[in-house]
């Protein structure tokens, strides 16, 4: 094989007697949803991924995929809602807005469900409650584009579930992985309803003999449940996934990505792709340099954490742009914002994603002023970007609040509800708390004077169930997590009993969003606009086709799906024309 000055010399003493049609770098959603694609279509496939795990960030998320028209409801495809859809985008993205990749994803993600359902182990479940996060925004629904992962029977993979990655463990029980919020509720009412008893004793039995039979639990769900379907996909359509791979370089000839070279145990390794190579690296939320130059919030690029992959350190950016790809960087939000606490662990922490508990009523989030900055319910993209604003180029910080009987009902962060004990977090200093609220102010370090008359406004409107300041409650997606049983408002109650408690947020990421420049077949574009032969990118390496915005749950997945399945698709195609 010739290989151009443009591989390096270094890589004449390569031997490269691997080929396939298509090599994907990275083993989440969008990668391996390429590869199978691929392989269905006829082409032959191979997965690269950097860690010893597959899954990607994938295999720690929720498992909701925002595809807009989905046949999962059962009805027939609606042009009208294409077009709603399309301008709920559009006004979400702002000036980011990309119309071509726009009009792709809502072209294709209909057939992307039914393609993976008739032809994989992927399956999906209807979340018609689910509602896009903005619903009175133009275009926008209170519930009907979400879908979740079906869950799967993690013995399905037999010896290969030791190379899944487990989900995040600070978002299970004792490693349990819950389906929905749905789910989650009947351990908030253990205590007060014999059916949700009932549901939990049976969970946690099931969940104890797995652990005693397999070291982890078998009942896979939320993007567990996507990865495991993914990776068994994969197997059945002969698709190789290589683990402990890291890409070093992409190899080219004549101004074409070829292959990439990768680092092995047993040394380097090159691996010929005939049509292309797929970037789907994961994005950058562990990438520093990258979060400095992007993140306002992060001036040393440390302030930020992320509870993503170790492994997600921009490798696919990099590798794009030394090929000649760039990167979009003028989105209007680098990355996909949420609030997160650091969990003492050892003698380091771990990173808590506060997905639930802000919409819970008796619950408020204060600033270092004291006050409050935000409506607690809204999404954690809204969250983090008031947050931010909030911060005015100070640190990025806050406080999460609640009452005694909050904290006993609901939880707080990593702090479960009763009957679990709470003294471990607090003598750890997870917890904060506090006799009456100023002393908690104190204790916590924001502004006890003007805390205390915060909270004596809020508590004043919050007793009739209304939050005149921010509205928590009102929209529909606000209830969505809310507790449905308390009246009148599902989202807000008064602080009252004491003692009072405190967690402090710091900003974290659910995944990034600038990268690389694609056009709606997936194919990374050089500063000019022209497409870099033989290279695509998809997942959180391809810049998001949302702007920079969050319209909804799941906008990170099903995006990556869908492209993954057109990338594989134009791919096939591409190879008969």
């Amino acid at each position: 094989m010739r290989i151009s000055k443009e591989t390096g010399a270094a890589a004449l003493a390569i031997d490269i007697s691997e080929v396939y049609d298509v090599v994907v770098i990275g083993s989440g959603a969008g990668g391996m949803a390429t590869a199978v694609t691929a392989a269905v279509r006829g082409l032959s496939a191979i997965v690269v991924e950097k860690e010893p795990l597959i899954g990607g960030t994938t295999a720690y998320s929720g498992g909701y995929l925002w595809v807009p028209g989905h046949p999962k409801d059962g009805a027939s495809p609606d042009p009208e809602e294409t077009e709603k859809a399309y301008a709920y985008m559009r006004y979400e993205a702002g000036n980011a807005f990309d119309s071509e990749r726009t009009t792709a994803f809502l072209a294709h993600g209909r057939e992307m469900v039914e393609f993976f359902e008739a032809n994989t182990e992927v399956r999906f479940l209807d979340a018609p409650a689910f509602s896009d996060y903005h619903p009175d925004a133009p275009g926008a629904r209170s519930g009907g584009r979400s879908i979740l992962t079906a869950p799967i029977d993690g013995r399905m993979l037999g010896e290969d579930i030791r190379r899944l990655r487990p989900p995040l463990s600070t978002i299970t029980f004792v490693g349990m992985m819950f389906n929905s919020s749905q789910e989650v509720n009947h351990f908030f009412n253990v205590t007060r309803s014999a059916k949700s008893a009932w549901h939990v004793i049976k969970r946690l039995g099931a969940h104890g003999r797995d652990l005693l039979l397999h070291g982890r639990g078998m009942r896979l769900t939320s993007g567990n449940a996507l990865a495991a379907r993914l990776m068994l996909s994969a197997r059945t359509l002969g698709v190789p996934i290589l683990t402990s791979a890291p890409a070093r370089r992409l190899l080219r000839e004549d101004g074409r990505v070829t292959g990439v070279e990768i680092s092995t145990a047993s040394g380097v390794r090159a691996i010929r792709a005939r049509h292309s190579v797929v970037l789907a690296c994961g994005g950058f939320p562990q990438d520093a340099a990258r979060r400095k130059a992007l993140f306002p919030h992060a001036p040393t690029g440390m302030e930020h954490l992320s509870p993503a992959p170790p492994g997600n350190t921009g490798d696919g950016l990099r590798l794009g742009e030394e090929a000649g790809g760039t990167v979009a960087t003028e989105l209007r939000n680098a990355a996909a914002w949420i609030p997160v606490s650091r969990v003492p662990s050892g003698a380091g922490y771990k990173v808590f994603p506060h997905l639930i508990d802000r919409y819970k009523p008796g619950v408020i989030a204060v600033g270092p002023n004291g006050r409050r900055f935000v409506n607690e319910a809204n999404s954690y993209h809204d969250f983090g970007q008031a947050m931010i604003a909030a911060s005015q180029g100070r640190e990025c910080v806050a406080w999460l609040v609640c009452d005694h009987r909050a904290l006993r009902k609901y939880g707080l962060g990593f702090v479960k509800p009763f009957p679990l004990p709470i003294f471990q977090h607090i003598r750890s200093g997870y917890l904060i708390s506090g006799r009456t609220p100023r002393e908690l102010a104190e204790h916590a370090g924001f502004d006890p004077a003007a805390f205390e008359v915060q909270l004596a406004t809020f508590n004043t409107a919050a007793r009739r169930g209304v939050d005149p300041q921010f509205g928590k409650g009102e929209t529909a997606y606000n209830r969505f997590l809310g507790d449905a049983s308390h009246k009148p408002n599902p989202c807000v109650a008064a602080l009252e009993k004491a003692p009072y408690y405190a967690i402090r947020l710091a900003l974290g990421d659910l995944g990034t969003f600038a990268g690389l420049r694609t056009d709606a077949e997936t194919r990374v574009l050089d500063a000019a606009g022209r497409p870099v032969p033989g290279l695509n990118a998809v997942g959180n390496d391809a810049a998001s086709v949302m702007g920079g915005a969050y319209p909804g749950g799941g906008i990170t997945l099903g995006p990556a799906l869908t492209f993954g399945y057109i990338a594989g698709t134009w791919l096939a195609q591409s190879r008969t024309t």
